[in-house]
């Protein structure tokens, strides 16, 4: 697999997880569902990235 494979197939694999954890909180508090869902992602280093998510955690009446 080429390097700039593995790279692509890290960050996706890395912004789910992301995302997952984010509905976990959400859930963990109670949530019904995330609205207005970003990620983003930055170099901390060469062959380092910090990948984040972040949204609005809701409870319906």
């Amino acid at each position: 697999m080429e390097r700039e494979d593995y790279m692509a197939l890290a960050l996706k694999e890395a912004r789910l997880v992301a995302a997952k954890r984010m509905v976990d909180e959400a859930q963990a508090l109670g949530a019904d569902a995330v609205l207005n869902i970003r990620s983003g992602s930055s170099v901390i280093m060469q062959g380092a990235a910090e990948i984040v998510a972040c949204g609005t955690a809701v409870k319906y009446k």
